[in-house]
């Protein structure tokens, strides 16, 4: 067991750990810490902990210190000194007529370095960009290329749900989802309707997949027979989210009632085994193998007579 504290770098970033030392940060305060890209500005979620050693990447890095209002103003400026960055940037990237979109530059607590992100169709000869644009801001740079659902999670925006979008808000880590999650709630495979401002699957499909694989065991298939409290029945529809089914009842001579139970209160009907009957091609091949078999042994009959009578001649010659 180790002591750490949890941070993010960003709104709805990743929690990273690191070693608290002899601080005692609580979640909520801003703190300092020493990361791969150097001095950084950090937001504590996670107070002091102990947690197990297979749940951190070691080595942890230190906790600096607890930021002060000095900090917090350091690290304001940055931010707003990064939007002129950006332009600088954006008119450098035009210069040398590179296929790039700038997505955002950040810079380090320290501005040590200065990290540009960027989406591209393909690979980018940038090291002529990178020589220009160090010697501008007199400092280390760093290009990253980065995909469409990372820029959408850096730039936000609202969603075909009238919310912000949920990476830009609080999704750490994007799960992979699939199109299969939408067949199997029964959505609209029309790509516009279930693609999110990146192009891709919306994350939101992920949400619900666990209790429509917990349904798909527990409820009756579409189309099969079940018993309900008001008798045999067919299963029409199936609410996974409600857990419950429709069933088709057969009503009078010949007609038809629709009723909704609970899952809990229907019983699927097993129907009775099949029972497997010769078919014509066993017989023949059973015939077949009889007849091969008869044949052998006659075969083997005619082997020993042959022997016998040369078994004779030799006897005879002998005498």
């Amino acid at each position: 067991m180790s002591m750490v504290v949890g941070v993010r770098f960003k709104n709805a970033g990743k929690l990273y750990y690191f070693d608290p030392g002899t601080l005692w940060p609580v979640a909520g305060d801003p703190v300092i810490v020493e990361t791969m890209r150097g001095i950084e500005y950090a937001q504590c979620i996670m107070g002091v902990q102990k947690i197990n050693e297979e749940d951190m990447t070691a080595p942890l890095k230190p906790v600096i210190r607890v930021a002060t209002p000095d900090d917090t103003q350091q690290h304001q400026t940055n931010l707003e000194n990064e939007k002129d960055v950006y332009e600088v940037c954006h008119q450098k990237i035009a210069e040398h007529k590179l296929d790039m979109k700038l997505v955002k530059v950040e810079y380090t607590f320290d501005r040590n370095k200065l990290t540009a992100y960027f989406t591209s169709g393909g690979r980018v000869d940038f090291r002529m960009l990178v020589k220009d644009l160090a010697a501008t801001f007199m400092t280390r740079i760093e290009l990253k290329q980065i995909g469409v659902r990372d820029e959408a999670k850096m730039l936000g925006g609202v969603g075909s749900c009238g919310r912000l979008l949920c990476c830009s808000e609080f999704l750490g880590d994007f799960e992979p989802v699939s199109i299969k999650m939408a067949k199997e709630q029964s959505l609209s495979l029309n790509p516009t309707k279930i693609s999110g401002v990146c192009g891709r699957l919306m994350c939101c499909l992920k949400y619900e997949q666990d209790q429509y694989e917990r349904a798909r065991k527990l409820l009756p298939h579409i189309g099969r027979d079940v018993m309900t409290p008001d008798g045999r029945g067919t299963v029409v529809d199936v609410n996974a989210l409600k857990e419950n089914v429709k069933v088709r009842i057969p009503k009078g001579s010949d007609g038809y009632e629709y009723k909704e139970f609970l899952g809990t209160l229907v019983q699927r009907i097993t129907p009775p085994a099949a029972v497997k009957q010769a078919r014509p091609q066993d017989d023949k091949s059973s015939k077949k193998n009889d007849i091969q078999k008869k044949s052998s042994g006659s075969v083997q009959e005619a082997d020993d007579v042959v022997s016998q009578g040369t078994a004779e001649t030799t006897v005879l010659e002998d005498k």
